[in-house]
Order: C-alpha cells, then sequence, then structure tokens
C-alpha cells in the first residue's frame, strides 16, 4: 500500500494518477479510467472526474493507493 497525501480537501481521479505517476498524460489517465482499470474504494470507476477525499482508495494494476 502506498500513502499518498494531498494538501486539499479533494483531487479528481484524473489528477490523481497523474499525481502518483501512474498516468503520464490526462489522456492516459482517462483511457485508464474508462477502460475500467481503475477501482475507487473497491468499486470499479469511470468517472474521471470523481472527487476522492481523504480516506478514499484507489486500486490499479494490483496497487493499492490510500489517501491521507
Amino acid at each position: 500500500m502506498v500513502n499518498v497525501e494531498i494538501s486539499t480537501d479533494f483531487i479528481k481521479l484524473d489528477a490523481f494518477l497523474k499525481w502518483c505517476s501512474i498516468a503520464q498524460s490526462g489522456a492516459e489517465a482517462k483511457m485508464f479510467i474508462l477502460d475500467e482499470m481503475v477501482l475507487v474504494n473497491g468499486e470499479i470507476c469511470t468517472q474521471r472526474g470523481r472527487k476522492l477525499y481523504k480516506g478514499d482508495y484507489v486500486e490499479f494494476e494490483g496497487e493499492k493507493y490510500t489517501i491521507i
């Protein structure tokens, strides 16, 4: 598990993927999300603008990223 600290109230899913270096660009983040490769709190999420808050977690390719 990787802890990812944010300094704002929330971060959008596509921006989070770029922040964690999962995606190299916004287009790549969008592709991962639309291809149902990203789970948020254990469920597939296809909303790239979904707001993530502290305590939420994202899973991608077997790795879990927790927002703190």
